[in-house]
């Protein structure tokens, strides 16, 4: 009998909500207490998160994210900034137990979460690819970055997919990566595409999604022997998000570097 993952509704919510309730899942996962599970989300306003490690001044314009309304917080897990838009992009967030994944080394674990990603955008019409540790490209162009957190019992993954992000706020609100100017590129935007460009046609938030739940009902199937089973968040699960949630929010959390 296959193992099994649990798959919580999709959900828009703020930020700093999306971001308590996966380091939520992380510890209880961590404590044996929440079982394995993948959820799909989107933010509402569209807000920005930085890595963990980061400088926020040298990573974010605070000014021009919060002249446009945007939240702004720092995750738990490593990577990036990442410009998070309420229209154009929906992220996925999957805590598993360490044993799940065997003795897979961390940029193993990367590819195999994250496969999931690879097969929506081919299940789109594109041919996408893991590229470094956590980047997905098409035509060299990154559609989605993946980033972790690690206990000694579990492993919180995350990631995005541009279906529609617009890359213009995005320039504004972010600033470029040391990496990209390393390799010769000036702007966000010469690296980085949605799926609604590639294709040449507006994507939707439906097929976006749809997409994503059977690429990684397959990809989690193939690779770890499990079944995605829909379930709901745990009464649990929710006291804990709401009292993480105000962490989120301050600004010593954020400008925590």
């Amino acid at each position: 009998m296959a193992r099994v993952v649990r798959l919580l509704p999709a959900m828009g919510s703020d930020l700093y909500w999306q971001m308590a309730f996966d380091e939520a899942l992380l510890v209880l996962r961590d404590a044996g207490v929440s079982p394995d599970t993948l959820r799909f989300y989107w933010m509402e306003p569209s807000g920005v998160s930085i890595g963990y490690f980061q400088e926020l001044a040298e990573a974010v314009d605070v000014d021009a994210a919060f002249g446009m309304g945007f939240d702004v917080t720092r995750r738990i897990s490593g990577g990036g900034a990442v410009f998070h838009d309420s229209c154009g992009e929906i992220v996925y967030s999957i805590v598993v137990s360490r044993d799940l994944l065997g003795g897979v080394d961390v940029a193993e674990s990367f590819r195999v979460l994250g496969e999931g990603v690879v097969r929506a955008v081919r299940l789109m019409g594109l041919e996408a690819s893991f590229e470094g540790v956590n980047d997905i490209v098409v035509s060299g162009r990154k559609v989605s970055g993946q980033a972790q957190a690690r206990r000694p019992g579990a492993v919180l993954q995350h990631g995005t997919l541009l279906y529609a992000t617009d890359l213009g706020v995005m320039e504004r609100v972010l600033r470029p990566p040391r990496k990209l100017s390393e390799k010769g590129v000036s702007r966000i935007s010469e690296r980085v595409a949605t799926l609604s460009m590639l294709l040449g046609h507006r994507v939707s938030r439906y097929e976006a999604l749809r997409a994503m739940v059977k690429g990684f009902e397959d990809a989690l199937g193939d690779l770890l022997g499990v079944e995605l089973v829909e379930g709901e968040a745990s009464r649990r699960e929710l006291e804990l998000a709401r009292s993480l949630y105000w962490k989120y929010v301050n600004p010593l959390w954020v400008g925590l570097r």
